[in-house]
This record gives structure tokens, C-alpha cells and sequence, in this order.
């Protein structure tokens, strides 16, 4: 029996992780699977663990107040070389592009243990964003002896860069199995009740390249909102002070602007089921809202999913306050482009990743 350790520290980490980690323990037979999370996302992250089920076998429990990267880095890294010196795993596996990911990745790299990168091969290359997470998926895919890769360009983008093709595999993105355990035909919440009858906005904002701008985004879209009065907007607030300064200052005060604490991941998932479009500068959820038929308007000047762009589940505003107000009112008002963005195939898979990646385990441990 393989020995294999799976680690991650934030809500969307846990979200796409969690399927993988039920799908190893399913086959007790040939793995004995530990869960470590690092706590680089505190309340968010035990909300996901509850919603899955997930019960942790080490928490390092690193989240301090106003943390910085030096911070995480070095908490995460001196966590797991505990960790991994202890248990000794034949494999460790990380997911995506965290500074938890990459420190953990790098101390299993020093102690020469097997590194499994879940989400590898996305690229914007340009270092500077997102920042950090950018540097992160490199590093990690310099280091990771197995590749899952959730696209075929994103397997392109490896082997251009140097792995060898036997160790990258097209596995599609578990954010697709997330979906499977928490999108419900009977769901209810208050806060769908109050946007009954509109045309429901899911919004999200909060990376950290875009603080300087988040002002100028939400004063586009506020623009929007006074134009056009059938359309209400929830905005599930990220705990980052910055954020919640900008969103209180220009959209707090709006009738039709809902600002709420953030969601867990059942809710949220549910809430974008009944949105009539996504609003976000998130990542995952580029790849969770075209699965469920909604069109996302990405708030970045560019995006490591362009596998969503080119099959037209997803439309770059940027970050000017102009290109913003144009696309989003863009998608409101064209019938004919909503239709084509809500009705194009989703190119990240077809939610059993954590089937295939458990599958090639097995094969090549």
C-alpha cells in the first residue's frame, strides 16, 4: 500500500481538493491517504472541510494577523518539512498555485519526496500577474515528478517547457467534481429571495493586483446598476480590509447591491447556479460557472484560462473602469452573446478528475 499526502491551505485549494481526497480514501486498498492543511485560509477553510466531509489528519494552523508572504512561506515550509520528515509519504500532492502549494512543494522537493501537482500547466506568463501566484505554478511545475494537467493546452504549455510528455496527463479540473456534491435542485436562501424577479449578478473581487483598481471596477459596475434597474448584484465580500473598504465606500449604500460575508462553498456554488451571470477576477470559478451555464465577465487584464476565451464561456473586461462598464452592459443588453457564452461547452472536463488522477496514481506508484 502507497503512502500518499495531499496538503493545501485556502478555500479554493480545499474546494477542488476535497474530491480527490474522497476519491483516494475510496480506495483503501491501495492508498493510505493523509490530509495536511495549513490554515493559510482560516474560517474559509474549515467551512469547505465541513461542507466535504474532510477531516484533517494535521492542521499547522500558520494564519497571523496581517500575514505576509514571508510569513506563510516560511510557517508553511518549516510545517511540512516537520511533516514529511515524520510520515514519509511515496507521493505528496498539491494543488494549483498557493504560496501553501509552493513552500510545501519545495520541502518535499529537499527531502526528495515524489511531488504530484493537481492544476498544473496554467500560465499567464507574466510573472507580475497574478502576483504571486504566477511565480507559484512555475516553481511547483519544475518540481513535480507527475503533472495533472486540465487541459490539453495547459499539457502544451509543460511540454513546451520541458517535461517529458510520460509524466503530464489531461485529466480535466476537479473543480467539475466539486460541483457534483454541492449544486442541489432544492436549495433555498433569503438572500435569493430578495433578488427574485431580477436578473441576479454573482460578483467576487479581491486579488491582490487588483486592490489598486477595485474602486474604479466597482464604480463601473455601479454605473451599470444605475442604468439598467432589473439587475441586482450579491457580492459575497473577501475578510481582506482593503476590499471591504472599497466595496462599503462605492457600492454599500446601492438598494440593489447586496455586500454579505463571504460563502461557503455549498452556497456558493448554489448561488452561481441562479445567477444570471458571474462578475469575478477569481480563477476557479472561471472554470465552475461556464459548467453550470453562466457566462463570467473576467475582471483581469488577463487570465491563465484561456481555454474559457477561446471556447467563449468567458469574456476579459480588464481592469479600466471603461472596458469594464462596456463588457458588462455588453452581456446584459446582447441577447445573442449571452445565449452563445451560456451554451458553450466548458473545456475544463467532465467532473471525474479526481477519478483519473487517483487512476495514473495507482498506475505509476
Amino acid at each position: 500500500m502507497k503512502k500518499i499526502t495531499l496538503v493545501f491551505g485556502t478555500r479554493p485549494e480545499a474546494v477542488k481538493m476535497c474530491p480527490l481526497v474522497k476519491e483516494l480514501k475510496d480506495r483503501a486498498d491501495k492508498f493510505e491517504t493523509r490530509v495536511v492543511v495549513t490554515g493559510q485560509h482560516r474560517e474559509m477553510l474549515d467551512q469547505v472541510l465541513a461542507a466535504f466531509g474532510v477531516a484533517p489528519d494535521r492542521d499547522l494552523d500558520i494564519m497571523s494577523d496581517s500575514q505576509t508572504l514571508f510569513d506563510i512561506t516560511q510557517r508553511a515550509s518549516d510545517g511540512m518539512r516537520a511533516e514529511l520528515e515524520e510520515n514519509r509519504p511515496d507521493a505528496l500532492l498539491v494543488h494549483g498555485d498557493t504560496t501553501t502549494a509552493f513552500a510545501s512543494a519545495l520541502a518535499a522537493f529537499y527531502l526528495e519526496i515524489p511531488v504530484g501537482h493537481v492544476e498544473a500547466g496554467l500560465r499567464t506568463y507574466d510573472i507580475a500577474a497574478p502576483f504571486p501566484e504566477e511565480f507559484n505554478r512555475q516553481a511547483i511545475d519544475i518540481v513535480s515528478r507527475w503533472s495533472f494537467a486540465p487541459t490539453e493546452a495547459t499539457r502544451e504549455n509543460l511540454i513546451r517547457e520541458g517535461k517529458a510528455p510520460g509524466t503530464v496527463f489531461v485529466t480535466g479540473n476537479t473543480e467539475l467534481d466539486a460541483l457534483r456534491f454541492t449544486v442541489r435542485e432544492t436549495y433555498v436562501h433569503p438572500e435569493l429571495d430578495w433578488a427574485s424577479g431580477s436578473r441576479l449578478v454573482l460578483m467576487t473581487a479581491h486579488r491582490r493586483e487588483n486592490l489598486g483598481v477595485m474602486r474604479e471596477i466597482f464604480t463601473a459596475v455601479r454605473r451599470v446598476l444605475d442604468e439598467r434597474e432589473d439587475v441586482k448584484i450579491i457580492y459575497p465580500v473577501h475578510l481582506n480590509p482593503a476590499v471591504r473598504d472599497a466595496a462599503r465606500e462605492v457600492l454599500g449604500n446601492h438598494p440593489r447591491v447586496r455586500l454579505i460575508d463571504p460563502l461557503g462553498v455549498v452556497d456558493f456554488h448554489n448561488f452561481i447556479a441562479r445567477s444570471y451571470l458571474v462578475l469575478t477576477d477569481s480563477g476557479g470559478i472561471q472554470e465552475a460557472a461556464p459548467a453550470l451555464g453562466r457566462p463570467v465577465i473576467v475582471l483581469r487584464d488577463t487570465t491563465e484560462r484561456p481555454e474559457g476565451v477561446a471556447a467563449g464561456t468567458l469574456r476579459l473586461a480588464g481592469t479600466n473602469g471603461d472596458s469594464v462598464y462596456r463588457e458588462f452592459l455588453r452581456l446584459l443588453d446582447d441577447a445573442a452573446l449571452y445565449e452563445q457564452m451560456s451554451k458553450a461547452p466548458n473545456p475544463y472536463g467532465d467532473g471525474f478528475a479526481a477519478k483519473y488522477i487517483a487512476d495514473i496514481l495507482e498506475a505509476r506508484l
